[in-house]
């Protein structure tokens, strides 16, 4: 199935709107207009507030301190509203929930014999040992789930170019069919390929597959090195989308699990607890104008192939050139196209791993953010929906927002320190009047709401409270994970408004393989990743000590300790031992730990497991291409025997 290049200048044709649509399609506005103009409100009133409290700017300083405050908190605004509206959708339950989701809820994961799709894993230079391992750990979860392995196959898309790495996969997919071939019926058919030319990276990689394969499959569940997804989860998928005849992709929530350092255990505690209102209401108010994050989704071939092609930026980069943050693109270029996007918030059974320390963490950062950027020049673009210009905006702002913030806490310092008083640093808590007091409220309110209503959502449920290890667990886990975030969150800000500004001026980031496993990061790295920490908290501890004002120097000291402390927070966050100790102490548990799923374990356990030895390549039959390093140019696919 060739690729059909799209037009990015003219609107393609849509499928017809019927009435259920044109329904929802009021029913979506009111619902975005809960969301906006509550944020918009806010956002002003906090704007006015500040004015009052701290009067009309008399100059270049003032001035710009204010406007960057205000900036920073209608940001902050839109962020708690959006957990307060997810709050209002989850209590509201099954009254909100789209026709999608009820469906999921009533549909068995069962293989209906009505299409065929290939569950794709595009890597490049990955661990290609542990790869195969969760490759392994979903076919036999699709075996438990029943049928003859039929309805779906698994494909390995390589894009290695290192003929060391592209051997251990060969390997390894040489060990896994022999595997295969001994282990019993229901077992999908496992592919693998390798690609000659890596034109595109992962976009092309997918690309590739659907002009090569597509016409064998109706639909594609796209996983990263990373993923896992039970055998459950990926055929209710599919009975979804043969369901659904307007959907041309369903985006499922995939929490991070899996991995041991303080860090990692840290963050996929937060990612638990934090993210459900969020996805509620992203939901709620997005509809059919879902996103696509480029895994732990399934995605409609011939929709895909014949209206996602990418078109390339004008210019150079780092704006210019290929598209590096291609989901959200290609999701908003199959949204234009007339195809649902629908997103499922609670299916369970699918996951992924995140960065194990903080230096990795600011890595993915650092890329995330020039790709994100990109989108400035596509976010115009004839003929996208509301809902897709606003995944690509948020993407931009969440960025965007890092240079406002350190510029604001930069200017606003450096006004303190010449008069003596804190202004809008303190959110109006050191002020007097009615003016400072609504300030404060309102501050304390848009930045405190969003973990407040996530914690309460869970101490409400008895069986949520027992997800995360009980009450006492839950509460003492929060307590930790905020204390860690206060020095966690000028680290980040910081080295993002870095990455906007290089990004700016021209600095293109290399994009590398992301690394994925449990690592201990040594003090040199931690000195030199963070050295912009280091400076920064040298230059305003300095600052403090020539204003010698105690209230001033206590406002900001925890601002100077995160900044300072950094290196010190990588590398002792990134031992593993400190977080198997804080599971023992029952602390920052979720349920991956409370009751584990069986592919969780299984994984688990291959990990755990020492190397098998090495299998010798198979030999080819004669006038066929050798599977173990079939390409796209080979004429004979690497389809192995069912």
């Amino acid at each position: 199935m060739p690729l059909v290049s799209p037009s990015h200048d003219a609107v393609p044709a849509a499928p017809g709107a019927d009435l259920a649509q044109r329904q929802e399609a009021v029913s979506l506005h009111r619902r975005r207009l809960a969301l906006a103009l509550p944020t918009l409100a806010t956002a002003l009133a906090l704007a006015a507030a500040a004015t009052a409290s701290v009067g009309l700017p008399d100059g270049p300083l003032p001035a710009a301190v204010l406007a960057l405050f205000c900036l920073a908190m209608a940001w902050q605004a839109y962020i708690a509203w959006q957990y307060l509206y997810g709050a209002v959708a989850a209590g509201l339950g099954a009254r909100v929930l789209s026709g999608v989701e009820r469906q999921a809820a009533a549909l068995p994961p069962k293989a209906s014999g009505r299409s065929r799709t290939a569950a794709l894993v595009a890597i490049h230079a990955e661990d290609a040992v542990a790869v195969f391992a969760a490759i392994r750990v979903m076919a036999r979860s699709l075996a438990r789930a029943g049928g003859d392995g039929r309805d779906l196959d698994i494909f390995v898309l390589s894009d290695t170019r290192d003929p060391e790495i592209a051997a251990v996969e060969a390997r390894e997919f040489a060990r896994i069919q022999a595997w295969r071939a001994s282990a019993g019926p229901g077992l999908p058919a496992i592919r693998y390929r390798r690609r000659r030319d890596n034109t595109g990276r992962k976009a092309g990689n997918i690309g590739e597959f659907c002009s090569t394969y597509g016409d064998e499959y109706d639909f594609m569940i796209v996983l990263d090195a990373d993923s896992l997804m039970t055998g459950a989860a990926m055929r209710r998928l599919v009975r979804l989308m043969e369901e659904n005849p307007r959907v041309g992709l369903i985006q499922t929530v995939s929490y991070a699990a899996g991995r041991d350092t303080l860090f990692a255990r840290i963050q996929q505690f937060a990612v638990r607890l934090y993210a459900p209102l969020s996805i509620r209401a992203l939901e709620t108010w997005q509809g059919p104008d879902g996103g696509y994050w480029g895994h732990n989704a399934i995605l409609r071939i011939a929709a895909f192939a014949a209206n996602a092609e990418l078109p390339v930026l004008p210019g150079r980069p780092p704006l210019g050139g290929e598209i590096l943050c291609h989901d959200t693109v290609e999701g908003a270029l199959l949204r234009r196209a007339g195809w649902e996007l629908r997103l499922l918030p609670e299916e369970p059974g699918t996951w992924e791993e995140m960065p194990t320390n903080l230096t990795d963490l600011l890595g993915r950062e650092r890329r995330w953010c020039q790709g994100n950027l990109q989108h400035l020049g596509l976010i115009g673009m004839p003929g996208l929906t509301g809902g897709s210009r606003w995944h690509l905006g948020a993407g931009i702002l969440s960025y965007l927002v890092a240079p406002v913030w350190v510029a604001f806490l930069a200017l606003g310092t450096w006004q303190a320190v010449r008069s003596g008083d804190l202004g809008l640093l303190a959110y109006g808590l050191t002020g007097e009047g009615p003016a400072a007091a609504v300030l404060a409220s309102l501050s304390l309110a848009v930045l405190a709401l969003p973990k407040l209503l996530s914690l309460g959502h869970v101490l409400v449920s008895a069986q949520r409270r027992a997800a995360f290890g009980g009450t006492r667990s839950l509460l003492a886990s929060a307590a930790l994970e905020q204390a860690l975030w206060v020095l966690l969150w000028p680290v980040m800000t910081l080295f993002n408004a870095g990455a906007v500004l290089s990004t700016f001026a021209g600095r293109v980031v290399r994009w590398e393989t992301q690394a994925r496993d449990d690592r201990r990061v040594p003090w040199s790295e931690a000195c030199r990743l963070q050295a912009d920490s280091l400076v920064a908290g040298g230059l305003l501890a300095a600052a403090l000590l020539y204003a010698g004002d105690p209230l001033i120097a206590l406002w900001m000291a925890p601002l100077v300790v995160a900044l300072l402390a950094s290196p010190a927070l990588s590398v002792l966050t990134s031992r593993s031992d400190l977080g198997h100790a804080a599971r023992r102490r029952g602390l920052f548990l979720t349920v991956d730990d409370t009751a584990q799923a069986p592919e969780l374990r299984d994984l688990a356990a291959a990990r755990a497991a020492p190397p098998a030895p090495a299998l010798p390549r198979p030999q080819p039959v004669r006038g066929e291409a050798p599977v173990w390093l079939a390409t796209a140019t080979d004429d004979a696919k690497a389809s192995p025997p069912r």
